[in-house]
């Protein structure tokens, strides 16, 4: 059984998986950039879907200073909407352009919730898997993740926002259910990390919380990654569409990145590396 939030653990062991090694490694939060190859996402749908546009978008992301390209082919928007698809659709859209990403020099993580894909994408060259039901939807999931010796990332969702409850505590539950799910198929702790799934299942206001409470993730000593690009709760805050959301995403990830955050997942890559290194270097002078 996992630790309850009155209960702190002990940080987990050093992080060996080489991936993870070498992003925790870097004086500043790393930065994963966001690669949408769908037609509907919610802040960039349509503009990657060909494959020509898709790879000049992923060489920018890395010349912008991304340690990661996280590439998804199914819009996962939180805010309703979205259309499910099936694996091979996901695939069709992935495969004209998946080899040629992975080429850029920096690790590939897939963003998928079925463990088809996942695999797939695994075998063509990804080293990171990222499921947005943290392990909880697809039952073959787990054990794809521990068979390859992949590191995770492992989100919280909620099929719906429930306005009346304590998000983090919510969190803290969901992720004992993963970890006991990821013990039991025999994924290591040092390949795991936790994504509180800003926007996902959560109101505006929860996920506000959700960041400004994210120090009590810290129990379960695992690394953090937090994705607040353009999400609609800095609209709540101050009203503007998902493109003129940069200033409220980078106040997000700044604050973040104090609380804790490794990992920041990001469409806007360039603006997000120069903050986060500026804060870095403001922070080293304290």
């Amino acid at each position: 059984m996992m630790a309850s939030p009155s209960t702190p653990v002990a940080p987990a062991g050093p992080v060996d998986h080489p991936v993870l090694q070498a992003l925790l490694a870097k004086p500043h939060p790393a930065v994963m950039g966001v690669l949408n190859v769908t037609p509907d996402s919610f802040s960039d749908g349509g503009q990657f879907v060909t494959p020509e546009r898709a790879l000049a978008q992923a060489r920018r992301i890395v010349e912008d200073g991304a340690d990661i390209i996280d590439i998804g082919a199914e819009s996962t928007r939180p805010y309703g909407g979205a259309q499910p698809v099936t694996a091979e659709l996901e695939l069709d859209r992935l495969k004209p352009v998946f080899a040629k990403v992975t080429a850029l020099g920096v690790p590939v993580s897939i963003d998928s919730m079925k463990s088809k894909v996942v695999a797939w994408a695994l075998e063509a060259g990804a080293t990171i898997a990222n499921d947005v039901w943290g392990l909880q939807r697809d039952e073959g999931m787990a054990k794809l993740v521990a068979a390859h010796n992949v590191p995770v990332i492992v989100m919280h969702n909620r099929d719906v926002a429930d306005p009346t409850i304590d998000i983090v505590k919510d969190m803290i539950t969901f992720f004992e259910r993963s970890l006991e799910i990821a013990a039991s198929a025999g994924i290591p702790p040092a390949n795991i990390v936790l994504d509180p799934g800003v926007g996902f299942g959560k109101t505006p206001e929860q996920s506000i919380a959700a960041m400004a409470r994210l120090g009590e993730l810290r129990i379960f000593g695992l690394p953090i990654l937090v994705g607040a690009s353009r999400k609609r709760f800095i609209a709540s805050v101050s009203p503007s569409e998902p493109h003129q959301r940069l200033g409220g995403s980078i106040a997000a990830h700044v604050i973040a990145a104090q609380r804790g955050a490794q990992i920041i997942r990001t469409h806007d890559v360039a603006e997000t590396v120069q903050a986060l290194r500026v804060a870095a270097a403001i922070e080293g002078k304290r």
